[in-house]
């Protein structure tokens, strides 16, 4: 819920006299001073991108890696697997390369060659 639906329904509430003024001014203060917390899962997938430093080919796996802290060799062997298996693999690999940004270059750390 957003901060003004809150503020909306404790107003509502002391309309219908279920708050007293008093209540109602501590819920108020309450709600106006604790911060509004972001969407987890927003910000959590705006971190997703693509490795500089850890790649054989696009940094898709390195980066998939840093994100989910899964090893990068377990993703290698996933989009291998899916390939091998479905074929999807390679298509979902092509897309998440194509649509996830590569992170910044850091200033002063050297880019490894692909391996």
């Amino acid at each position: 819920m957003s901060l003004a639906n809150d503020l909306e329904n404790l107003e509502q509430l002391r309309n219908r006299g279920a708050l007293s003024e008093t209540e109602y001014s501590q819920a108020k203060a309450r709600l106006l001073q604790q911060p509004e917390t972001p969407r987890p899962n927003a910000s959590s997938l705006n971190g997703l991108r693509r490795s500089n430093v850890d790649r054989w080919l696009g940094g898709v796996c390195g980066g998939l890696a840093r994100f989910s802290g899964v090893d990068a060799w377990l993703w290698r062997l996933a989009f291998t697997l899916l390939v091998i298996m479905a074929g999807t693999g390679l298509l979902v690999y092509v897309l998440m390369w194509i649509l996830v940004p590569l992170e910044p270059e850091v200033p002063g750390l050297p880019l490894s060659s692909n391996h």
